[in-house]
């Protein structure tokens, strides 16, 4: 009996954070990204509804490999099980690191 690796991925995509489940990762043949494969979802029988998961579902409907930035990574766990795929930080709530300019003390 051979276990089952389950990974989940936190990254930027926009102003926004997707934590996502998949059955693989690996570094990809194009420079500078993360593959990801066989994407994992909850079960369409559940009777409550996330608003996050299904606009990941949506995002990713279809999708049999995605490639992400490896810059757009913030950190890949293997876990025992998967979780609620789910999307945070919306818009704005997210503050970037400030890039050159002036300091105001």
């Amino acid at each position: 009996m051979t276990n089952k690796k389950t990974y989940k991925i936190i990254f930027y995509n926009d102003e926004d954070i997707f934590e996502i489940y998949a059955s693989h990762v690996f570094p990809s043949e194009l420079y500078g990204f993360i593959e990801v494969e066989q994407l994992l979802f909850g079960e369409k029988s559940q009777l409550l509804i996330d608003p996050g998961e299904e606009r990941l579902k949506n995002e990713f409907n279809d999708v049999k490999r995605t490639y992400i930035p490896m810059n757009a990574i913030i950190r890949i766990d293997e876990v025992e099980q998967q979780g609620v795929a789910k999307v945070t930080g919306s818009k704005g709530s997210v503050t970037k690191f400030p890039v050159g300019g002036k300091i105001d003390n």
